[in-house]
């Protein structure tokens, strides 16, 4: 990696050096207390080697591969530290308490720089002026760097996966010697060969990932943190390949962490939940944030028994009672996803049920029509993506135009979910179904956040987070919201942007989407959606106008990284621009100029042809990242007359 990131105090830092390892699952096993405000539990990565790691020579001068660079060559004795914009302070004890239930952990011995002194503790931990010097003479030893923030990490040791009983399953040796080297390649053996099982097996390999989560520790590792980043090394490993493929770290959130709030819902109830922050996932758990970073999750999380656990996962997890007053519950998904799509909300969430039955049934089959098979010749081309379980490869999920579907709220909402929301999701589904094609995903949560939600949406797999604002704007609002946020399934989620900075390719394509699919699910005449789509495009136009006269000029440009949009370090790291830019986040022009983009195109080889394309593209490209030149190209490719 570079000497330097050349970052700004507003971009954020994506610290992950994600070329030489990469995270395959997550493993959370998580306690949530609403007494101190604090998650505390247990992570389990599981990684596979990359192949972009440099030799090192003799001299030992490549020692330094994360942001350590830069902390070796500017600050020679002290960790990294890179701007922020709050004071991270030492989290309180989880105890028990009416609200939830927490293991009592391990004491926080870091001290307010969150460095690790071997005097406070004696496990081999080293402190920073320790880890500095070490890289600082020379030490060829593998560092692996992952994204954290406020975060209290209590202790990291590698995992003995050899010692799961019927593991032996997934070794090509045939008997193991005790030779420690020998062990070591038989443990990281074990892990390639779990990580990369066909996709018809991902049922066995949730359970054997389960299992290699609850092993013993083999061994403590070294570890040090800064402003955003935990960095993680073995003494004697000096490669990725070498280095322990799976790791179990002990830690807290703080109460003042950037990635969940902690308040009260509508009806006065405690609740905590992700609410899109900018630093993303960083200080929930320490994980890889760069999108390259692809990976599947399983967690369960304990809480007391008056709260609903929801979570950005495959199943509609059913509490299992661990003791009197604590459920726990369980999820998991099996798309490779981004560490910024995990969601969590845990609160004292109502489910809002659907009193019509009859209605119901009559919903789903007004509105469950399927588009022509024409429109979806491409279901049998193979996919591009890493193998997973993929609904685009499944008859049956092809054929359904309303995937199953939740709603829940605090209490004092329930009527207003039923009189405007509960009936416009089947018909939003369905209308997304027939302009796109198959749901990317098998199932969907709606929830009604907290007041104190900042935007008026957000989508994440399996789960969309609503603001009350839109229950008041009737039927209208509500359902072009809704719309919206079910396009991200597709735009933003199935397909991804590889450069965050290029999230026009999520939110223009929502904009333009959510006229298309309101358009449909309201059953309007071409008159009718003609002039709906002609008033949304002026009032678009005059906020766009606006902003755009009252905004700095550095934020309005789609691709500000231009050339070097998608570009990361020798090592993974980058950097998201403006990422960190507090009015960026009330800012709409990425949106607005994406839609106008969009809108242009279909304008110009007309909205058939370009509705084609467009499922052409989701065809081609889900479970995949991609830059603008991805979908501008595979364009020109059907429309060649227009390449000029």
């Amino acid at each position: 990696m570079e000497s330097q990131l050349d970052h700004m105090k507003d971009d954020l830092t994506l610290m992950a050096n994600t070329n030489y390892m990469l995270v395959r699952h997550y493993v959370l096993d998580l306690d949530v207390d609403f007494k101190s405000k604090v998650i505390e539990g247990i992570i389990v990565l599981f990684f596979e080697a990359g192949s972009q790691y440099p030799k090192t020579s003799n001299s030992g001068k490549e020692c330094c591969q994360s942001q350590s660079d830069e902390t070796c060559k500017v600050k020679a004795c002290e960790p990294c530290y890179m701007p922020v914009t709050t004071v991270s302070a030492c989290s309180p004890k989880p105890k028990y308490n009416d609200f939830a239930v927490c293991g009592e952990g391990e004491e926080d011995i870091s001290d307010k720089n969150g460095n690790h002194s071997n005097e406070a503790q004696a496990s081999g931990i080293s402190s920073s002026k320790d880890f500095c010097d070490i890289q600082n003479c020379g030490n060829k030893d593998f560092l692996l760097v992952l994204d954290c923030c406020d975060l209290s990490v209590l202790k990291v040791e590698e995992v003995d996966v050899a010692a799961v009983s019927g593991i032996e399953k997934f070794t090509r040796s045939a008997k193991l010697t005790d030779a420690s080297k020998e062990l070591q390649n038989l443990r990281n053996q074990i892990v390639r060969e779990l990580v990369t099982l066909p996709a018809d097996r991902w049922v066995e390999q949730l359970y054997y990932f389960t299992r290699c989560s609850q092993a013993p520790g083999c061994g403590e590792l070294l570890f040090t943190t800064g402003t955003w980043s935990l960095e993680i090394r073995k003494a004697g490993i000096q490669t990725p390949t070498d280095f322990p493929h799976a790791i179990r770290i002990w830690y807290k959130t703080k109460p003042e962490g950037r990635s969940v709030t902690w308040t009260t819902d509508q009806s006065g109830r405690p609740c905590v939940y992700t609410m899109g922050s900018p630093i993303n996932n960083r200080a929930l758990f320490p994980c890889q944030e760069p999108p390259v970073a692809l990976s599947t999750w399983q967690a369960s999380v304990r809480t007391a028994a008056d709260f609903v656990v929801l979570m950005s996962g495959e199943n509609a997890a059913e509490p299992v009672q661990l003791q009197e007053g604590i459920l726990s519950w369980y999820y998991y998904v099996t798309m490779p996803m981004p560490a910024s799509t995990f969601t969590i909300a845990v609160g004292c969430w109502q489910e809002v049920k659907q009193q019509d039955f009859t209605a119901a049934i009559q919903t789903n089959t007004m509105f469950s029509l399927p588009s022509s098979q024409a429109d979806f010749r491409w279901h049998e081309e193979i996919c591009g993506h890493v193998e997973y379980p993929c609904r685009f490869q499944d008859p049956a999920a092809r054929l359904q135009a309303v995937i199953p579907y939740r709603v829940f709220t605090p209490r004092c909402l329930t009527e207003c979910c039923e009189e405007h929301l509960l009936q416009l999701i089947p018909q939003c589904l369905s209308a997304a179904y027939t302009t796109l094609g198959t749901h990317p995903f098998s199932r969907l949560d709606v929830l009604i956040v907290p007041s104190n939600f900042s935007s008026l949406g957000m989508a994440s797999p399996h789960i969309i987070f609503l603001s009350q604002s839109v229950l008041s704007g009737g039927i209208q609002l509500c359902g072009t919201r809704l719309c919206h946020e079910i396009a991200h399934a597709w735009f933003g989620l199935a397909i991804g942007a590889r450069d965050w900075t290029e999230e026009w390719l999520s939110e223009g394509f929502a904009t333009f989407l959510e006229d298309i699919f309101w358009a449909r699910a309201q059953q309007l005449s071409h008159d009718e959606v003609k002039g709906q789509q002609e008033l949304k495009a002026l009032l678009r136009w005059r906020r766009l106008r606006d902003e755009v006269q009252n905004s700095e000029e550095e934020l309005q440009v789609l691709r500000p990284k231009k050339e070097s949009t998608g570009e990361t370090s020798e090592s993974g790291a980058s950097i998201v621009k403006h990422g960190l830019k507090a009015e960026k986040v009330f800012m709409q022009v990425h949106y607005l100029k994406g839609y106008f983009l969009l809108r242009s195109l279909a304008r110009t080889i007309g909205e058939a042809s370009y509705l084609s394309s467009l499922r052409k593209f989701v065809h081609k490209f889900h479970g995949q990242l991609v830059l603008s030149q991805d979908f501008l190209c595979m364009l020109l490719e059907d429309i060649p007359e227009q390449k000029e």
